[in-house]
């Protein structure tokens, strides 16, 4: 009888750690698939000078050991299905198309045939690869997948100079992450090593070339597919470079926020803006429970309450026709003459960031040719658009919708992200993004952060303290039913049991 309480929590504390890691920690939406008529779901003020700063690596010389620009357009993508990088793995090399991701931690490459990607990588082939024989799987607010980790050399065409050795998950199975369409065949996560699976100590990709490469911890993204169709030709330019700031990816002034924690890469957020109007909100409604710059999210995710008000405030402010409600949940496409672009109609959306110097704030703004995007022409005569933002149970997240109007730099030394006006965000010849600052916080909290946020590796090991002390309760009651038989006395006639000895009197005295 013992035994009885003991098991079903052993069980349940298991069941419990599984379920709040595919319910509550799931990484965000990852690549939508395109979308169809009717059915159309979308898935303090500082210029950064020449030379060196704050031990930030800029732009180097055609050449040397790392020449920025030689990182210039190293990728290709769209922001419907994502922006990659080409990546020569094992010995000898097979070239695959890698997905750029700051929003989750594993290099992970197809192992096997699939018939959603042209190429796979064959460790078989690599006289190089090293299998680790550890299971992997990785879930993400779309799709899954699981492998194998192991080792193998990789080189970067367009990247830093040079051979080096990496964790790599072979990915065998998978479910809703490779899609039709598209022409990646992994995803290099760059976020910190916090998320990696199945565990923090899986040494992330990027921390594996800082130290090996002898580069500056930080690297910058700009995306170029802004105005384009977001389920295109695919062959929209953008760079990555890795190492430092290349100085003609961006124009002005960068402005820093600061990592507010060290996972993904988790922002504070102050304040929304349609069409010059503040949504007023309490600012802790913007980061609940938690905003993130993930450039493999296609959309700006917005928590439900902040998304509902922005879709008011995006109706009352233009003058839009009436729209039914699909067009907002993305299960719906609107569609204009090819003759008509429908971008004057919409609202400016601004998102407020904290500054470095707290006391202050700057904005990043985006145009509606950023969040009412073309996705499909329908004949000669009419092109379709869908809603580049959608709501999120989980966070808010700065994604291609946001980060097509800027150059955003992962300044991982100094923990902090950088903005800058990027010169690929143009539509027509206009610029569709700015950046504007900076701003008091005097009317806004100190902290816009929940300060209690449930990690996923600290609910990890809250599951394996009270697993631990399931199994120290079981292991005494097996103990407790053990002892009986081995203490067990054989009675004789002379042997007296009365009230004076009896176990149930001294324990009811």
């Amino acid at each position: 009888m013992g035994t009885l309480p003991a098991a079903p929590c052993l069980l349940l504390l298991l069941a419990g750690a599984a379920g709040l890691c595919r319910a509550l920690f799931s990484f965000p939406l990852r690549v939508s698939p395109p979308a169809a008529p009717g059915n159309g779901s979308a898935t303090s003020l500082q210029q950064a000078p020449p030379g060196q700063v704050d031990g930030l690596a800029l732009a180097s010389e055609p050449g040397a050991a790392v020449s920025f620009l030689a990182m210039v357009e190293n990728l290709q993508g769209d922001s419907g299905r994502g922006y990659y990088l080409e990546m020569l793995i094992g010995t000898p090399p097979q070239k695959l198309n890698i997905l750029v991701d700051t929003g989750s931690s594993n290099f992970a490459v197809a192992g096997a045939p699939n018939p959603d990607v042209t190429s796979y990588f064959n460790t078989e082939e690599s006289s190089t690869y090293k299998s680790q024989g550890t299971d992997v799987t990785v879930r993400y607010t779309q799709g899954s997948w699981t492998g194998v980790l192991g080792t193998d050399i990789i080189t970067i065409p367009k990247g830093i100079n040079g051979t080096y050795t990496i964790n790599i998950a072979t990915i065998l199975e998978s479910e809703n992450f490779f899609l039709p369409g598209v022409k990646w065949h992994g995803i290099l996560g760059l976020a910190y090593d916090a998320l990696a699976k199945p565990s923090s100590s899986v040494e992330t990709f990027f921390d594996s070339l800082v130290s090996q490469a002898k580069i500056p911890n930080v690297f910058s993204l700009q995306m170029c597919g802004a105005g384009m169709p977001v389920s295109g030709s695919g062959t929209n330019g953008g760079s990555l470079v890795m190492g430092g700031i290349e100085s003609s990816l961006y124009k002005g002034d960068i402005w820093y926020t600061p990592i507010k924690e060290e996972w993904y890469y988790q922002v504070e957020i102050l304040k929304l803006e349609v069409g010059g109007q503040n949504l007023n909100l309490d600012c802790r409604e913007y980061n609940a429970d938690k905003a993130i710059v993930d450039s493999g999210t296609t959309l700006l995710r917005l928590p439900q309450k902040v998304f509902n008000a922005v879709v008011e405030a995006i109706v009352s402010t233009s003058s839009i026709q009436a729209f039914s409600s699909g067009f907002w949940t993305g299960s719906q496409l609107a569609c204009w003459d090819k003759t008509e672009t429908p971008w004057s109609l919409f609202p400016k959306l601004s998102i407020y960031l904290r500054d470095e110097n707290s006391s202050r704030s700057f904005r990043i703004t985006i145009l509606p040719q950023l969040y009412i995007q073309p996705i499909l022409g329908i004949g000669q005569s009419l092109e379709c658009y869908r809603f580049g933002i959608s709501s999120s149970s989980s966070a808010l997240v700065i994604g291609a919708t946001v980060m097509e109007g800027f150059y955003v730099i992962f300044d991982r030394a100094q923990k902090r992200v950088g903005f800058a006006v990027s010169p690929c965000a143009e539509v027509g010849g206009s610029p569709v993004s700015e950046i504007e600052g900076p701003f008091t916080t005097a009317d806004i909290a100190s902290n816009c952060v929940a300060t209690m946020t449930l990690h996923e590796p600290m609910l990890w090991i809250i599951s394996y303290a009270l697993m631990s002390l399931c199994g120290i309760i079981l292991l005494v009651l097996i103990i407790l039913l053990l002892l009986p038989p081995r203490c067990q006395h054989r009675f004789t006639d002379s042997d007296v049991i009365n009230d004076e000895s009896s176990l149930v009197r001294h324990r009811w005295k």
